[in-house]
């Protein structure tokens, strides 16, 4: 993976986790710890080839699903 690919990904993934925190009017600290304890940003990791290609509300909707499927409770 080039670098240009890396910081593109980075740059998805704050930009998801901030539009989370935005969502839920929470912190982006507080969005980093739900989702990287609930599996949010693993899923959003792991599917980003296709997640990157959705707007980031479906992304954002997507996380909030998967994290309360582990037990989280912010409500979609």
């Amino acid at each position: 993976m080039s670098v240009q690919e890396k910081s593109n990904r980075i740059e998805y993934f704050i930009c998801c986790i901030g539009a989370f925190a935005k969502r839920f009017a929470i912190s982006n600290a507080e969005a980093y710890r739900y989702l990287a304890s609930l599996g949010g940003l693993y899923y959003l990791y792991g599917n980003y080839d296709y997640v990157h290609t959705q707007s980031i509300e479906t992304a954002v909707e997507d996380m909030g699903r998967i994290c309360m499927r582990q037990g989280g409770a912010l409500l979609i």
